[in-house]
Parts: C-alpha cells; structure tokens; sequence
C-alpha cells in the first residue's frame, strides 16, 4: 500500500492550502507532499509575473510529473479543484497509486461553465485577451463561488493568501472545445488505478453536477457533501471530508 499522498491545489493556491489535510493523513502515518505550482509562491501574490499568463496546464503537469518520479513509491494523488484535472491527467501517465478528487475542475468534453461559475469567473471572462495575461477573481467573487460559508474573517484571511493565476489554464479548462492542445483531455481508460470522486453540494464553482460527470468518466466512487462548497479543505466539517477519504484509501 502506497505511504505517499501528493497533495495538488487549485487555481491561485499554493501548497499551504493542506494546512488541515496534511497533519490529518501524517497524523494516519502518510508521507504527506504539498507542492506549490510554478509562481504560485506567497512573493507571487501581490505582484504577478507575465510569464503566468501562458503558463498551461500541461507545463503545471511536466512539473509535477518530474517530482513525483523522483519519489521512491507511486503516491496516491490527492487533487483538489484545477489541481483534481492535474490530478487525473497525471494519474493517466500511469503516475497514481490511487487517485482522489475533491471538487475537481473537469477533464475535456465536459462542460465547464455553468451559470454560477460564469458569475465567479466574470471579471476575467469579460476581460480580452484574459487567456494570455495573469488573472485573479475579485473578493465579492471569491466570497460567492468558493468562500461563501466560511466567516468574514477567514474570506478575508483566505483571499489575501490568493496568488495570481495562468489565464491560459483557466481558458483550457473552460474553452477546451476552442484549445488545440487539447491540454485538459484526459484518455480514461489510461486511468486505471482506484478512484474516489468528492463534491460539494453548495459548490458553485464547480457544481455538483460537473463533478458527478466526471465520476461516470472513470466509474469512480461517488460521495457529495450535500453541506459543503468548494472550499472543503478548509470550512466547517472539513474533517468529515478528510475521514472520508481516509477510510477509502485503507478499502483501497
């Protein structure tokens, strides 16, 4: 049984978005990784680099994959939104033990942009040019799609934290349909290790029914928090979460 989680956030995070997840698996006797994509480091987070703005998701995924075959195990990958698709495209290099989920932005050929994540996005969607440039949702928008049940304070605490992202990522995920590299597909039946699937059923940035979609792509086990949003690694209840996954990893 693999002792290794790799731990991959999502957009404008860093590897400090575990910060409850990581002791919770060392506390069950995990090696626990939490990298921190390419300029997403904290001296990131005020000022922006161009070069984020055509980073891709497949230039997020050469970084990961270089780390984790220089580890002494295949890890079970924990991904969680934007970091959930790396996730799977690196699971289907043949790279994960198991693979886990939560609230995972999705592969190619499903739809992305639903009504209530547009109204996350539409700062940068009604910006030109966004798929070249860094890009940041407001703090009202962060406060709507992803922050909405946590306190004042911690929306706050948690969005001065935000980095700058890769517009060329968030436009491969949302307009995979119009990308030539096809950056976010992912080949499902490369995808052969155990699956486990998480949503939340508040999400608004990545609805419950974008996430049951990918589900039925790997015929993966499927749990919704009917409580929960998209910010499961830190609100209320995370540990419910987190148990979860855990007492799945040691069926699988």
């Amino acid at each position: 049984m693999a002792k290794t989680i790799f731990m991959i956030h999502g957009m404008w995070g860093g590897g400090h978005v575990w910060d409850h997840y990581k002791p919770f698996f060392e506390a069950q006797g995990y090696r626990v990784i939490t990298p921190t994509l390419r300029f997403h480091e904290e001296q990131y987070r005020t000022v922006a680099p161009e070069a984020l703005g055509t980073v891709s998701l497949l230039d997020y995924v050469a970084d990961l994959e270089a780390q984790i075959r220089a580890l002494d195990e295949k890890p079970i990958l924990m991904g969680h939104s934007m970091g959930g698709l790396l996730a799977q495209i690196l699971a289907s290099r043949g790279l994960a033990q198991s693979l886990v989920l939560l609230t995972s932005a999705p592969p190619a050929g499903i739809l992305a942009l639903r009504p209530s994540s547009t109204k996350t996005f539409l700062s940068v969607l009604t910006k030109w040019g966004f798929w070249r440039k860094p890009m940041r949702i407001t703090f009202e928008e962060a406060q709507y799609g992803i922050l909405e049940l946590l306190s004042p304070e911690e929306q706050r605490a948690t969005y001065d934290k935000y980095s700058f992202e890769s517009g060329q990522a968030a436009y491969e995920i949302a307009f995979w349909i119009a990308d030539r590299k096809k950056a976010s597909s992912v080949d499902t039946n490369a995808v052969t290790c155990p699956v486990l699937v998480i949503a939340g059923g508040l999400d608004r940035i990545v609805p419950e029914s974008v996430v049951r979609h990918i589900a039925k792509k790997y015929k993966a086990t499927y749990k919704v928090f009917e409580d929960h949003t998209h910010s499961v690694l830190h609100e209320k209840g995370w540990q419910d979460v987190a148990g979860y996954a855990a007492e799945w990893l040691k069926a699988h």
